[in-house]
């Protein structure tokens, strides 16, 4: 099987590429467009649209930037998006001093 980002030969049971680290085309979860608790530096709406898209945060925020500068769109969207994208669920760790149990 070869990998659609970079095109070198991988495992055929392969989730992603060795080579570039892309996910490979059938294996994709469906993703949901969420604000991550982590990597913030107003709200996560920029976070959130970079791993959505697979793309750069700081390419995403530069966007954002240059559109709120040139056509003030972005200080529009920004408090929109912040209340209409739900926060990444918490994940809570297992509790220490528990066994592990494997059904």
């Amino acid at each position: 099987m070869y990998c659609n980002y970079c095109g070198k030969v991988i495992q055929d049971d392969a989730n992603l590429c060795a080579y570039c680290g892309k996910r490979i085309g059938a294996v994709i979860a469906r993703k949901r467009l969420v604000r991550p608790r982590a990597g913030r530096k107003i709200a996560g709406v920029c976070a959130g649209f970079a791993e959505y898209f697979d793309l750069d945060v700081t390419l995403v925020r530069l966007v954002w930037l240059i559109a709120s500068l040139v056509t003030g769109i972005g200080l529009l969207t920004y408090p929109i998006a912040w209340i209409v994208m739900p926060e990444e669920p918490l994940r809570l760790a297992e509790p220490a001093g528990q066994p592990v149990t494997n059904p």
